[in-house]
């Protein structure tokens, strides 16, 4: 059977599935959709949102791009960060990145990799700031903990978009987490839960720059972040 066609016939399958247990199912998601949660993810194909997070259709907005990236710059997830806040109204927006990724990593070699190192600016300006604490680390734990700086950083960024920040200030969600999956044993591990405000991002959160415009202050906030949650 040919790839494309495997799909077809595991869709099918699916689809019949689901109707036998549930008549109704396909119709009442045809109505609308309410999602609780905005899941900004990574590109990876073993990163499967629904299923590892056992989710139906309707339950998730999802933007997947390499590396988890929520870069300021970036009108894809802009919009759909819009979109989820002011029009579904989704009560937690999340950042999963996941360990041994290849976006992550390829930022961490230094290597030229065509295009796709214009997307990753974002997470060489990451191994910028903590240099001096990646360098100490051994070369698999470099890449672990650059995957959970890089996932600090992206919550950070989505605390800082005007969106979140005038739906805080109507006293209003989102909740921000930032999680990573672990792909050797299929668990989610959190590393910041609860951003729900200015002073919850401002304090459980690294910062990009100090007060001073000089030299970041980001390493001894996000080592009490993932100390907290027992990364350390």
């Amino acid at each position: 059977m040919k790839e494309i066609e495997r799909l077809f016939k595991n869709n099918r399958d699916w689809s019949e599935a689901m109707r036998e247990t549930d008549p109704e199912y396909f119709a009442r998601r045809a109505q609308g959709q309410s999602p609780m949660f905005f899941f900004i993810g990574c590109c990876d194909s073993r990163v499967p949102t629904e299923v590892m997070t056992g989710a139906h259709p309707g339950e998730i907005f999802t933007l997947r791009n390499i590396a988890n990236q929520a870069a300021l710059t970036d009108l894809s997830f802009l919009t759909a960060l819009e979109y989820a806040i002011e029009f579904l109204d989704v009560k937690h927006v999340v950042v999963c990145g996941h360990y041994k990724c290849g976006g992550v990593l390829a930022s961490l070699a230094g290597l030229d990799h065509g295009i796709v190192d214009h997307w990753l600016s974002g997470v060489r300006d990451v191994i910028r700031i903590h240099r001096d604490e990646l360098d100490a680390l051994p070369e698999e734990e470099r890449g672990r903990r650059l995957v959970q700086l890089n996932v600090l950083e992206q919550v950070y960024n989505v605390s800082r978009t005007p969106v979140v920040q005038r739906a805080w200030a109507r006293g209003r969600r989102p909740i921000l987490t930032g999680l990573v999956y672990d792909l050797e044993n299929g668990l989610i591990d959190p590393l910041v839960t609860d951003v729900g405000s200015l002073v919850d991002a401002n304090t459980m959160l690294p910062h990009a720059i100090d007060d001073s415009g000089g030299a970041p202050q980001r390493a001894r906030a996000t080592q009490g972040v993932l100390a907290a949650a027992g990364r350390t």
